[in-house]
């Protein structure tokens, strides 16, 4: 049923989801309990079906991150967030583009759930702080300070991005053909000299356990893993809103999303672990 609101919006729903917990599959089981909820109200006498249905799948988003919050903890290395394979589309809203970024996903991670819910409704979606207040169970008032301090939060650790697409997918390109052919210069030309190198295998491939900064340490460990897999395939792709990359090794992907700033890598995120990378098997519809 095509005017059914829970099918005009369930891109939107996922994209709010996704938003607050990183993960696809977290994501798509808390879409399908709102659907459940929408599903047993009286759908006629529901004024605004669009913020109804938001707020139904905040709550239930929220409820999962503080339980995979503990989980997370106990994570092997680090933990980033799974990856989405996008039409290039998605970075015609340059702002949402930027939002669900690996990047900026990193750093929603380091806020609370209710610092998460606030700043993810508030500065991606601009739900009225009223709105808000009505999902999180507080006053606006209180909500506006939350929103504040996770905006300042945000601010401080968020790395800046390129805005133009041809220079960021050159910079993906160098760094490709570099990889792929073992070209050291090649490396450290298109990587800024403070990178930093982020890796998640989840203890289940190889993968850096702590961050790697510095370009000379990261183009030694870079070139250590290409040495190693004679026949490694690259492929650009579209990962969350910005121009990415995929390396396939025999039958192991890894997806790999770069910040890129005055032409270098500034940031680079390599998903390892296969219970991540079922995002990249179809592209998703992110909605505002």
């Amino acid at each position: 049923m095509t005017d059914d609101p829970f099918v005009t919006h369930r891109s939107l729903l996922f994209t709010v989801a996704y938003e607050m917990l990183g993960s696809v599959a977290d994501a798509e089981d808390v879409v399908q309990e709102t659907w459940l909820r929408w599903a047993d109200v009286d759908q006629p006498g529901v004024r605004d079906p669009r913020a109804y249905l938001v707020r139904i799948v905040t709550r239930q988003a929220l409820n999962r991150l503080r339980s995979v919050s503990r989980r997370r903890e106990e994570y092997v290395g680090e933990w980033l967030p799974e990856p989405l394979l996008t039409s290039p589309d998605a970075a015609e809203d340059a702002e949402l583009a930027e939002n669900v970024s690996i990047a900026m996903l990193t750093v929603l991670e380091t806020l609370g759930p209710a610092e998460r819910a606030v700043f993810v409704l508030r500065e991606v979606f601009e739900t009225p702080y009223d709105e808000i207040a009505e999902v999180m169970d507080k006053t606006p008032a209180a909500v506006r300070q939350i929103a504040h301090r996770a905006r300042e939060h945000v601010a401080a650790r968020r790395p800046r991005m390129q805005v133009d697409r041809a220079q960021q997918q050159t910079a993906v390109e160098k760094f490709m053909a570099a990889i792929c052919t073992g070209d050291v210069q090649g490396l450290v030309e298109v990587l800024a000299p403070d990178v930093v190198l982020f890796s998640d295998g989840g203890g289940l491939v190889a993968a850096a356990r702590r961050p790697i900064t510095g370009v000379e340490k990261v183009v030694a460990f870079l070139a250590r893993g290409a040495a190693r897999v004679p026949n490694l395939v690259a492929t650009t792709a579209w990962l969350n809103g910005m121009p990415g990359a995929r390396f396939d090794i025999g039958g192991s992907a890894t997806a790999v999303s770069l910040v890129v700033e005055d032409g270098r890598i500034t940031r680079i995120y390599a998903i390892r672990n296969p219970h991540k990378l079922g995002g990249l098997e179809r592209v998703a519809e992110l909605r505002r």
